[in-house]
């Protein structure tokens, strides 16, 4: 049923100056005034899912937004009764097990070779042990495709293999990553670059990617290929992205974005996208699945960003403080120019000058740019949450809205 949602946020001080923050929300489609008066409409299920907007409410987002130490951003504001229903959403998780209990014991399918040690490369990061968080989003994408399009809720064998391509597409572009940034850990163990050498570790990446090549090939729908071969395209663009800078704030942070779009949320939409062709024929439909992976992807590289900054290397998996080790300037440290504008000397030269990498983290910890990147993330989640709200109601689409809320809470 559709419910009127309300912003419940009065702004405790005034600015005119237009922030980064507000150029952000104009480039990603949305009219920042509209968001920052504080009134707007969601159409959807009007409960737990839509009330997850105010993330400031949740363990990790007590912190956000209830300072600012500079009138570059943005006003503080108050938070105040929230509408909602006592209705509970299922676990996301939990809804899309079923769809993935087999899901390694099939990716370890197509990667049988005959040759042992290719065999147990390519098995390394596929323990049954990872999120298996881009799977679970494109089953319950294709299940709300499905109950939408009027049929029975049940994956199409096209679907469950996109589910298990994108799981391929993105292991494999951590063993490329790993190679390229010099990583030794990798969800908590070591990683294939440091065990069998850099060498086998990107010809194991490149075998992954043949085979989930070969697994898409086999969908047999051209549309779904061309989708999905955008992917591989992005992952490469990103990378080389992620090379350089930009020597203008505004042009640096929307170089950020695009990057983040292409090396991490490109891969989700596109997936959900692939999985809404193969049961509708509608291009809004496609539209929908393609958007709310975008932005659902976005948040995820945001919150990632910032878990950077405060989450300690047990909870990662991975050493905290890579980014700046490695010399990119992710959401937290864009931000914390604003109030330091020493910051933009350290990030044109990378963070390569003895001190950078510790002055660059004392600087974020002192400004709003943790506080800053988490409102942008919860601004991409509310933008996810008002596209999948398009879509019939069902078990699978409440659940993709409760996931927007999971997304911006997570520790690791």
């Amino acid at each position: 049923m559709a419910l009127r949602w309300r912003h419940c946020w009065r702004w405790a001080t005034g600015s005119t100056r237009t922030s980064l923050l507000e150029t952000i929300c104009c480039f990603n489609g949305s009219s920042a005034t509209s968001l920052l008066r504080g009134t707007g409409t969601a159409t959807g299920s009007g409960n737990e899912g839509l009330s997850s907007r105010t993330v400031h409410t949740t363990s990790l987002g007590n912190s956000i937004l209830t300072r600012h130490k500079s009138r570059l951003l943005y006003p503080t504001p108050k938070p105040c009764k929230r509408i909602h229903s006592d209705a509970k959403l299922k676990d996301p998780f939990t809804l899309a097990q079923k769809d993935l209990n087999h899901l390694y014991d099939d990716i370890k399918k197509e990667l049988f070779v005959s040759k042992s040690e290719l065999k147990s490369i390519c098995d390394y990061y596929f323990d049954g042990k990872g999120k298996a968080f881009r799977p679970m989003i494109v089953v319950l994408m294709a299940r709300a495709c499905n109950s939408h399009s009027n049929r029975d809720g049940d994956l199409l064998p096209g679907q469950r293999s996109i589910a298990m391509i994108s799981e391929m597409i993105h292991t494999a572009s951590l063993v490329h990553d790993d190679v390229i940034d010099g990583s030794d850990k990798r969800r908590g163990k070591t990683t294939i670059n440091e065990v069998w050498g850099e060498r086998k570790a990107i010809l194991a990446g490149d075998f992954i990617l043949s085979a989930a090549s070969m697994a898409l090939a086999r969908i047999g729908n051209n549309t779904v290929m061309s989708v999905l071969s955008q992917v591989t395209e992005d992952l490469v663009r990103g990378e080389f992205m992620q090379l350089g800078s930009k020597e203008n704030e505004k042009e640096r942070f929307k170089h950020y974005l695009d990057k983040t779009f292409k090396k991490t949320a490109s891969l989700i939409a596109n997936s959900c996208k692939a999985v809404s062709i193969l049961v509708n024929s509608d291009p809004k439909v496609h539209e929908i699945a393609f958007q709310y992976g975008r932005n659902v992807g976005i948040a995820f590289q945001l919150v990632d960003d910032v878990l950077d900054f405060t989450a300690c290397a047990s909870q990662l998996g991975k050493p905290s403080a890579t980014d700046l080790k490695l010399g990119l300037a992710t959401g937290p440290v864009l931000f914390a120019c604003q109030q330091f504008p020493e910051l933009h000397g350290m990030i044109m030269r990378r963070f390569s000058s003895s001190g950078d990498v510790a002055r660059a983290w004392q600087y974020v910890q002192e400004s709003e740019g943790v506080d800053q990147t988490n409102y942008l993330a919860q601004h991409y989640c509310q933008e996810a949450i008002r596209q999948i709200s398009l879509l019939r109601p069902s078990l699978e689409r409440d659940a993709l809205i409760r996931l927007t809320q999971m997304v911006l809470t997570r520790d690791k």
